[in-house]
């Protein structure tokens, strides 16, 4: 079973857009979620946490979402 990603985080037209629809709405939330972990306390942060913590972040975000 694949991971749910909330597709394109970016969609677009084929007809307009000429490059690849790029990042999932998944990785555009870890990224979000993973500034404000750096922000907060960048120097006591090790990066593997920081990724797995953010990505987890960003899979509660698109259960939430996902909710009627």
């Amino acid at each position: 079973m694949s991971k749910e990603n909330g597709g394109p985080a970016f969609p677009g037209s084929r007809d307009v857009c000429f490059f690849d629809s790029g990042m999932t709405l998944r990785d555009w939330f870890a990224g979000l979620a993973m500034q404000g972990m750096y922000a907060e306390d960048a120097e006591h942060y090790k990066f593997a946490q920081v990724a797995a913590a953010a990505y987890a972040t960003a899979d509660a975000m698109l259960a939430e979402r996902s909710k009627p």
